[in-house]
């Protein structure tokens, strides 16, 4: 029997903020659309200080419709 994950992903909903000197909620944004996934940012809700980034790896192959 194959084994599967219990897990599939994660999003962060607290980071460490330098600028604040704590622990604090954190607003996920899209930065970039790529060919093999979608960049996000995370950043403070208080000062706006980018605290990570994460990047979600495509599951399936991009494909672009052209016209």
């Amino acid at each position: 029997m194959a084994q599967q994950d219990s897990y599939g992903d994660f999003d962060a909903t607290e980071l460490y903020c330098p600028k604040c000197k704590r622990a604090v909620p954190v607003r996920k944004k899209l930065l970039l659309v790529l060919s093999n996934g979608d960049k996000y940012d995370y950043s403070c809700v208080f000062c706006g200080t980018s605290l990570g980034d994460k990047m979600d790896l495509r599951k399936r192959p991009f494909t672009a419709l052209i016209r």
